[in-house]
């Protein structure tokens, strides 16, 4: 073969090979994007760049691969259902505090499932994983935690707290054998 000849099938080589990385890239980010949904965009809005927030999104997923996810037994079950109707019931004589408290019992739970209880952020990244469309929920009741914010919240935004909170509590209440919810 001559210097060309070997050029050539050295250049088509790479090509090759770059084709099929941005192949693997682009499959790798339409898998993540199926998986994060709304918390994808939300993460490239955060980073600024796709592939910056694939990255992101993927090392997540990983790190939340190696924590020891479960669901709760039959009692665990019970008991956290009951708990959030009271919370619930509180809300109305309470709302403020019964925001506090749901905000505290979805942190229980989540360290009864088996999320690390580490800052806030940090449990919200590892909730997005397994539950991206209520993530921005958790977020939002999040905020407003009335000790967070610059003013005293409206009983309307408690209110959409507290719902928020639901959404996310519905989806963390899973027991074993099962995927129902708490009613």
């Amino acid at each position: 073969m001559n210097t060309g000849t070997i050029i050539a099938l050295i250049i088509v080589v790479a090509l090759v090979f770059i084709g099929l990385w941005l192949w693997s890239r682009r499959r790798e980010q339409e898998g993540i994007r199926e998986q994060f949904g709304p918390e994808f965009e939300r993460t490239v809005a955060e980073v600024g760049d796709r592939g910056k927030a694939v990255d992101e999104l993927a090392a997540r997923r990983r790190r939340v691969e190696k924590l020891d996810i479960r669901h709760l037994t039959n009692e665990e079950f019970e008991r956290f259902s009951h708990q959030w109707r009271e919370v619930q019931a509180h809300f109305v004589d309470d709302p403020t505090e019964a925001i506090h408290q749901a905000d505290a019992l979805i942190t229980q739970l989540m360290g009864v499932r088996g999320y690390p209880m580490s800052d806030f952020e940090q449990r919200a990244a590892d909730i997005s994983v397994d539950h991206p469309h209520v993530v921005d929920n958790y977020r939002s009741a999040h905020q407003m935690l009335p000790s967070w914010g610059q003013r005293d919240a409206t009983t309307e935004e408690l209110r959409q707290a507290m719902v928020h909170y639901r959404a996310l509590f519905d989806e963390l209440l899973v027991h074993e054998g099962s995927q129902n919810r708490v009613a």
